[in-house]
């Protein structure tokens, strides 16, 4: 499907104003540098929702990346297919005023504020499409590929990385979230180092914030970790699945 700019009200351009301004400035000091950059470099602002020819456009200059239009959530083989092919699914319908502050269905201010100016970093995207390509090799296997969404979730969208000595936010997760921007990196939740072990051993939820996230020292250790990860996910397949959460 096509992003149909001309179909967004004057309502979706103010929400979409009210959620990127009011976020961008719970996170400008907390967010990863590269996240504060990436805004810039492909010109994301609070006074108009993203046209996604125009943010390709920079996207392709600066790491060959692309955003394609979707209508919600994809499956799985059609999801690791875009992302192994350097392309990103992202929804292009906007919550309401009503939804502000909460929706159980990622729109596209998580899918596009969240997780496209990364896009514009070279180390995180290649570990973004090496996962993906773990990802096609095990489709049929349910217990690989739930391993692998741990992966998934406590970096790409629940990450956190260290930066000149302080924590810093790079999880989609976490960016698109007021709350859970400041409950990650403050007292309340544990914090441990990226241990790839130790995330594919750790379970999660969808409907609560994170009881522990953990820490990158930089995208580069994301990239250098795909062999350890596929082996992992080997390693684990050779023992008896335990029931998916």
């Amino acid at each position: 499907m096509e992003q149909i700019y001309d179909n967004y009200t004057t309502e979706d351009q103010e929400v979409w104003g009210i959620l990127f301004g009011r976020q961008f400035q719970n996170i400008k000091k907390v967010a990863t540098k590269e996240f504060v950059d990436g805004i810039d470099k492909i010109h994301f602002t609070e006074k108009a929702i993203p046209n996604f020819v125009e943010t390709n456009k920079h996207l392709k200059e600066l790491t060959g990346w692309q955003v394609a239009a979707v209508p919600g959530i994809v499956d799985d083989d059609k999801f690791f297919e875009l992302l192994s092919n350097r392309i990103f699914p992202a929804t292009t319908w906007l919550r309401t005023r009503e939804q502000l502050d909460y929706l159980e269905e990622p729109d596209m201010f998580h899918d596009v504020f969240g997780h496209i100016p990364l896009l514009a970093n070279q180390p995180f995207v290649d570990f973004l499409q090496g996962l993906a390509k773990i990802g096609l090799k095990h489709l049929d296997n349910e217990w690989a590929i739930h391993l692998l969404s741990r992966i998934y979730w406590f970096t790409i969208e629940f990450g956190l990385i260290r930066e000149e000595g302080d924590l810093r936010i790079y999880g989609a997760g976490i960016i698109s979230s007021p709350g859970e921007t400041k409950f990650s990196i403050s007292d309340e939740p544990e914090h441990f180092d990226y241990n790839v072990e130790a995330i594919i051993d750790s379970s999660y939820r969808k409907d609560k914030f994170q009881t522990k996230y953990f820490i990158i020292d930089d995208y580069e250790q994301l990239y250098s970790s795909l062999p350890h990860i596929e082996k992992v996910i080997e390693d684990r397949l050779q023992r008896e699945p335990v029931n998916i959460p």
